[in-house]
């Protein structure tokens, strides 16, 4: 993938290599500006992909032949010959763990090597970390809002930005969740840091080709068409099924027929305003899949007909030993609708005798962003899963973080951008970042120093200059300190074990659940200093 980069990046390798500058030692930092969402954090990722790239990294005979073709004519052959020979071999990579909290100006990723493979670098490893933290961080904003008990389901990809998009969303808006303890991959948090039960990321995608590249548990339900494409109870085939314990097969068409009167009666539904088509789809869906059946609820009419119909079939499943899975909405109020539906579960349950119809989930979909969450927790629900896509994957509210990837250093000496607009100044020379923590084990502070200054440590009484408040001098001192970079690539190789999909996620979790509540607020929430 070293084409895929900006035409810059090559010209100005070929100023660095025509000024006999392209070997001298340079050092760069990958960081954004303004925390994403108008939050106080985001989460790190996309470190694994950025390493495979790197590890692969060089011009291929083909891509050499494409440059001659898109460079001007007057550059020298010698250059070609040269950038034929360029690969990561001398470059090193500082990082902070993937699915680490992280925080504004405080640099991800930190690669040191020739400057003129250092400059080639930049746009690449931008696309890989860039796309992967927004989309984890917004993850990470709808389990704050949802809480650790609803489930979360990504529906992206039919509104993701072509496949890459589609798999990366996949991929990073699972980072946290449900897991163990994070294995020693990882450094450990602080001994005085608050128990790590926060719940982070989403609990499963619908994206098949995701669940097989990464191991992400894939869930789907039923889509309309499903259920139109059905008009009568004669057009299911199979019609039998047999019971769960083994015996002769039923016709199910029948007999959740024969249910469908009691359970309009029940529900104060009149019979004839129920449509068989769905009736139809729902019964061919169940003999199917008798144990995962799942009922789309809202083709027709929610409460005069799929809530019926998909009542009937449950029952007749129940009679044969099987148990429903859940329901979908994907249009309306949903969360009125979810009180309405799960009232009629349980007076199901309760009149006919089957205790565990009351809990059968409530799944439910339609645009659903922030907002939507806040007005479900506003209104009350008894939502159990939110199927969440195009406001996961398209990010809409920040469609990107804005990483910007400085040069700190060239030839041991600092550099420092200066302009105008104070938030796009850098910080000169290659740093070391410290993470303090409080009593309560709560991070209140990252530290930046430069590399040849000492480490600060527990208890020590540091002098700091927290950004944004005009060079202002503060006494701090923390509880606990944690160095924040390792090295994961040197040599032309990876030099650290990269941790598995799910550990990044547990990472995430304890890192997300070592947050003080002001940080984790969403709206207006405390800013933290760095």
């Amino acid at each position: 993938m070293a084409l895929l980069t900006d035409l810059y990046q090559v010209t100005m390798a070929y100023g660095y290599w025509r000024a006999g500058r392209h070997r001298a030692p340079a050092a760069a930092e990958l960081l954004f500006r303004r925390c994403p969402f108008g939050g106080a954090f985001a989460l790190s990722a996309g470190l694994a992909e950025a390493l495979r790239f790197l590890r692969a990294f060089r011009f291929s005979a083909a891509d050499i032949a494409y440059l001659r073709s898109v460079l001007p004519s007057t550059t020298e052959e010698a250059f070609f010959e040269y950038l034929s020979t360029v690969d990561a071999s001398e470059v090193t990579v500082s990082s902070v763990p993937e699915g680490s909290v992280v925080f504004s100006r405080v640099p991800l990723l930190q690669v040191k090597g020739p400057l003129l493979v250092v400059q080639l670098l930049e746009t690449t490893l931008l696309c890989l970390v860039s796309y992967a933290s927004l989309v984890a961080t917004n993850a990470a904003r709808f389990r704050l809002l949802a809480g650790p008990t609803t489930k979360l389901m990504e529906l992206g990809l039919r509104r993701a930005q072509g496949p890459d998009g589609g798999l990366s969303a996949s991929k990073y808006s699972y980072i946290g969740g449900e897991c163990g303890p994070a294995e020693q991959l990882f450094p450990a948090p602080p001994a005085s840091s608050p128990s790590a039960s926060f719940t982070a990321g989403f609990d499963c995608t619908s994206n098949v080709l995701a669940g097989k590249l990464y191991g992400i548990p894939v869930q789907g339900t039923v889509a309309h068409s499903f259920i139109m494409s059905f008009t009568s109870l004669a057009e299911v085939e199979p019609r039998v099924l047999a019971p769960a314990a083994g015996g002769e097969p039923v016709d199910l068409p029948s007999l959740a027929e024969s249910w469908l009167p009691r359970v309009c009666e029940l529900l104060q539904v009149s019979p004839g305003k129920v449509n068989r088509g769905e009736l139809a789809a729902f019964v061919s869906y169940a003999v199917s899949f008798p144990r995962n059946f799942q009922g789309l609820l809202d083709t027709y009419c929610v409460m005069r007909s799929g809530l019926p119909n998909f009542c009937a079939v449950a029952l007749a499943l129940n009679e044969l030993g099987y148990r429903a899975m859940g329901v979908r909405l994907d249009s309306g109020d949903l969360a009125q609708q979810s009180k309405m539906i799960r009232r009629a579960f349980r007076a199901c349950g309760a009149h006919f005798q089957v205790p565990w119809f009351e809990t059968i989930s409530i799944v439910v979909s339609n645009d659903i962003s922030e907002r939507s969450l806040e007005d479900f927790i506003r209104e009350g629900s008894d939502i159990d899963v939110l199927g969440i896509g195009t406001n996961l994957v398209t990010c809409p509210l920040q469609p990107s973080l804005g990483c910007v990837y400085k040069l700190v250093k060239v030839n041991d000496s600092p550099c420092l951008k200066l302009t105008e607009d104070e938030e796009k100044m850098t910080i000169p020379g290659v740093k070391r970042v410290y993470r303090l923590y409080d009593a309560a084990g709560h991070p209140f502070m990252d530290l930046m120093t430069l590399e040849e200054e000492p480490s600060p440590s527990a208890d020590q009484e540091l002098t700091v200059h927290v950004l944004g408040q005009n060079g202002e001098a503060r006494k701090v001192k923390a509880a606990a300190v944690e160095a924040l970079h390792r090295t994961y690539f040197k040599d032309g190789q990876v030099c650290a074990a990269l941790p598995s999909l799910p550990q990044v996620r547990s990472h995430a979790q304890a890192a997300l659940g070592r947050l003080s509540p002001a940080h984790q607020r969403l709206r207006q929430p405390e800013t933290y200093a760095v």
